[in-house]
Order: C-alpha cells, then structure tokens, then sequence
C-alpha cells in the first residue's frame, strides 16, 4: 500500500510592508490585503501544490516602528508553529527587514528550518511590482528540500534575484529593485534561468 507523500507546508507571516499592500478600489489609498486569500493576488502560488497557511499582525506594523518586542513576536510564532510547517517566510518593510533578520537570526538558534524575509519596492497590488516574483520564490526557497532536509536552514533574505544570509545584509537602495546586499559574505543562493544554491556557504545543523 502507498502511502500519500505529505504537502510541503510553509507559513507566510506578515508583519508590514509595501510588499502586502493593494489599491482601495474607493478612496485609491493603499490598504493591506488578506493574506489568508494570498493565492488570490498571486494565482501563480496555485502552481505549487503547497500547503500554504498565513498569519498578519494585527494591527500591521509600520516598518519604521519595528522594535525587539516585534522580533519577539516573530520569533515566538515561528516556534509555536515550528513542527507543523517545513518552512517559514516574512513579509516585511524594507527600510527594518535587514535589522530585524538579523536580530532572527541569532534568536532562533540551530534551524533546521528556513526563514526566508522578504518585501518589495512596489505593492504587490500594482502592475510591475516586485512583490510576486519575490514572493513567490521565497516559498520556493522556504519548500526546498535536498536529501529530504531543508535546502537553507537559515533566517536568509531573499530580493531581487539573490538570496544572502539575515546577518550579512543591508540595504542600498530605496529606488532600485535591487535594494539588498550582503558587502562581506556571498549570496546563499542567485536565481536565474535556475535556481542555484551554494551549497559551501550554507550553515547547515
């Protein structure tokens, strides 16, 4: 008898960002989206087969006003849920999402585990955001598996194409897509045609 391969399970967690944000139809402010219907803003995740759940800070954070109570709060959720899910990505702002992976980074000791953050210069409600294709490979990241382990057990910043490690990363740029780099250690992992790990340079267990 077979038995049925189990869903790769990945929990979204956004706490703030232009990256989660969609046009009021009414008023034309920006507004959050409900991330509990993510798949239908990006109907590209359908293709995945993943077992994809979320959960928003409520109220939504300013990125400006992340603090150690927020890193706190992140921390917390992804060890409550750390045994029922293969990996974990959060939305973030981008002017904090350097500070606050690295702040993850030394607080979740020994992952097995990815914690990919992520964000976008444009909302992901607008025409040529960066939003979904961040997004989207981010839980790709988050799922991947090699030798049925985790692919990046580490708390990793993925945008615009590269994948560098939470600690190693700072922002550049308020007015390019690639706003991230990583001056004193090598991308974890470049996406191109293919998505290409450097196996040398992840911290594994």
């Amino acid at each position: 008898m077979k038995t049925k391969k189990r869903e790769v399970s990945i929990l979204i967690i956004y706490t703030v960002g232009t990256i989660g944000m969609v046009q009021d139809d009414i008023t034309g402010s920006l507004i959050p989206i409900d991330f509990r219907h993510i798949s239908d803003h990006v109907p590209e995740l359908r293709k995945f087969g993943y077992d994809l759940h979320s959960i928003s800070f409520d109220p939504v954070q300013d990125s400006s006003n992340i603090d150690p109570d927020v890193w706190v709060k992140m921390a917390e959720i992804i060890e409550e849920g750390y045994n029922d899910f293969d990996g974990f990505v959060i939305l973030h702002g981008t002017d904090t999402m350097a500070y606050s992976a690295s702040a993850l980074s030394f607080m979740l000791e020994n992952l097995k585990k990815p914690v990919i953050f992520t964000g976008s210069q444009l909302p992901i409600g607008l025409l040529r955001t960066d939003g979904k294709e961040n997004l989207i490979t981010a839980i790709e990241i988050a799922a991947a598996k090699e030798n049925n382990l985790s692919a990046v057990p580490e708390v990793c910043i993925y945008f615009d194409n590269k994948l560098t490690r939470g600690n190693r990363t700072t922002k550049m740029s308020a007015e390019h897509f690639d706003a991230f780099y990583s001056p004193n250690f090598s991308p974890l992992a470049e996406v191109g045609l293919h998505l290409r790990y450097f196996n040398n340079l992840i911290r594994y267990p």
